[in-house]
C-alpha cells in the first residue's frame, strides 16, 4: 500500500497522536514504537503512510498549517479591510483553540535547519490583508510584512498565555481586541473608525440571544 492510497482515518489518528506526543513531551517524546502503541497499530504503518519519521514530523506541521489555512480562508473579504484583519486575527486564535497540540508543534517547537518551508502561504494571507487596508486608505503606507508580523505576534503571544492557563478564552478575545485597536491606530487608521470596525468584529463573534 502506498502513502497515497493509505487509510485517511488512520493517517489522521497518527498525525494527531504524533502532535500530542510532541506537544506534551517535546520532540524526543515521539518515537515509532510509542506512536504505534498510542494508535494501536504497528510501526510499519508509519512507513506505509508517511515513508519515515522525518516525513511524519513534516506532515504534522503540514496538517497544522492546512487547518490554519482553512480557518483563515473562512474570512470572506468585506468592504471594511480593518474589520477583516481583526477577523483574521481571531481566526488564527480560533484555530489554535481548536487544535492546541498542532499549534504547539507549528509554533513552539524548533524546526530543523534547512528543512522545507511549510505554511508560509498562511502568513501571506495576513500580509495581503494588511496591504489591502493600506490600499483602501485606512493605514498609511508602510512595510506590510513588518506590520503583519506585529499582528501575528499579538495573536501568538495572547495564545501562548492561554495555552499556559494564564488567560481564559474571554480574556484572549479582549486582549486581542485591545491590542489590535492600538496596532491599527499605530498603522495610521483613525481611532474612531478603528474602534467602530473592531466593535463590529466583536459583535460578530458574540452569539445572538433568542
Amino acid at each position: 500500500m502506498s502513502p497515497r492510497s493509505a487509510d485517511p482515518a488512520l493517517r489522521t489518528a497518527l498525525v494527531e497522536s504524533a502532535a500530542r506526543l510532541i506537544a506534551e513531551e517535546g520532540a524526543a517524546g515521539l518515537t515509532l514504537r510509542r506512536l504505534a502503541r498510542e494508535v494501536g497499530t504497528s510501526t510499519m504503518v508509519v512507513y506505509t503512510h508517511f515513508g519515515g519519521m522525518e516525513e511524519l514530523r513534516q506532515e504534522v506541521r503540514r496538517e497544522g498549517f492546512g487547518r490554519l489555512a482553512e480557518h483563515l480562508n473562512g474570512v470572506v473579504p468585506s468592504r471594511d479591510p480593518v474589520f477583516d484583519l481583526g477577523l483574521l486575527g481571531w481566526a488564527y486564535c480560533r484555530n489554535a483553540l481548536t487544535n492546541p497540540n498542532l499549534y504547539r508543534v507549528m509554533f513552539m517547537e524548533v524546526t530543523a535547519p534547512g528543512g522545507p518551508v511549510i505554511g508560509y502561504d498562511t502568513f501571506e494571507t495576513l500580509v495581503k490583508a494588511v496591504d489591502r487596508a493600506a490600499q483602501a486608505g485606512r493605514f498609511t503606507p508602510g512595510n506590510e510584512v513588518e506590520r503583519a508580523r506585529q499582528v501575528w505576534a499579538l495573536s501568538h503571544g495572547t495564545l501562548a498565555l492561554h495555552l499556559a492557563n494564564l488567560l481564559t478564552v474571554d480574556e484572549v478575545l479582549e486582549t486581542l481586541w485591545q491590542g489590535a485597536v492600538h496596532l491599527f491606530i499605530g498603522f495610521g487608521d483613525e481611532p474612531r473608525t478603528t474602534r467602530r470596525s473592531m466593535e463590529r468584529m466583536r459583535r460578530s463573534l458574540t452569539p445572538r440571544k433568542g
